[in-house]
């Protein structure tokens, strides 16, 4: 980023940014006159005292409004102090507070995130716990549905609150229109990924039971939700039972050639590197 600096003849500051991307319109608080002050696109002209913006604050706020169209940020501090901290799911974060924009996510457009004064936080202080994702991976017959369902009646003799989101159990309703190739598989983990981080938001202990098969996408629901708030567990179980147990009869069917792309015998799976459990 190139800064210009300037001092007007009325004896305001200026700050030209140089390199794209430029900014979209916002606006921000004068520290004398107490007016929100249009901003301009690449242009900034705060006041002389506390509503001068460091440059490192001008490049946090570019980089985060980058690929988004921001209308309207709304109040970003009287002093010009607050810096943007991140722009996700058609919101910004302004120092903790979040200020909503129009955003596309995905084919969606023109879209603008409804925040609420009752947050997680609220919430878990309501339930008396905190929610979390409790991701359970492994081989078909590892014990993924058994675990879940005991770790669900040991919870709720504690007086938490837990669900199961089961592998099976979502294909009836949710993810009826996904089929088992490559591709929407990776939707099928997609999918309970957000509904679990919906779980978790909600202050509920959201157990997922599936087989999950490749790193990349456990890795990206991981990322859907808080640091520390995604437990992996592996259900670290050989092949060689797993089928040996074949609890619903699909290995034998995958090995008659009955079900293509069965994990374990046509496709791979690939064991967590640093999972919690």
């Amino acid at each position: 980023m190139i800064a210009v600096f300037g001092r007007s003849p009325l004896g305001f500051w200026s700050l030209r940014l140089e390199s794209p991307p430029v900014l979209p319109k916002l606006g921000f608080w004068d520290s004398g006159s107490d007016k929100r002050t249009g901003l301009s696109v690449g242009v900034v002209t705060p006041v002389r005292s506390k509503g001068f913006w460091s440059v490192v604050a001008m490049e946090r706020l570019q980089m985060a409004c980058v690929n988004e169209k921001v209308y309207n940020v709304g109040d970003l501090g009287k002093d010009g102090s607050d810096l943007v901290e991140k722009s996700t799911n058609g919101h910004v974060t302004v120092s903790g507070r979040t200020v909503s924009q129009l955003a596309t996510i995905g084919n969606s457009t023109n879209i603008m995130w409804h925040g609420c004064p009752v947050d997680k936080v609220e919430r878990q202080k309501l339930l008396k716990q905190k929610g979390c994702v409790i991701w359970i991976t492994g081989l078909s017959g590892s014990g993924k549905s058994s675990v879940a369902c005991a770790l669900s009646q040991s919870l709720y003799s504690r007086g938490k609150l837990s669900y199961i989101l089961d592998g099976d159990n979502v294909r009836h309703g949710l993810n009826r229109d996904l089929s088992f190739k490559a591709e929407d598989r990776a939707e099928n983990i997609r999918r309970v990924g957000e509904v679990a981080k919906l779980f978790a938001d909600a202050g509920l202990i959201c157990i997922a039971s599936l087989i999950s098969p490749y790193r990349r996408d456990r890795d990206a629901c991981r990322a859907l939700v808080p640091e520390g708030s995604f437990i992996e567990v592996f259900m670290d179980v050989p092949l060689q039972v797993c089928e040996a147990r074949d609890p619903k009869g699909l290995y034998k069917l995958a090995r008659a050639g009955k079900i293509q792309g069965f994990t374990g015998i046509h496709d791979p799976y690939e064991p967590p590197l640093n999972c919690e459990v």
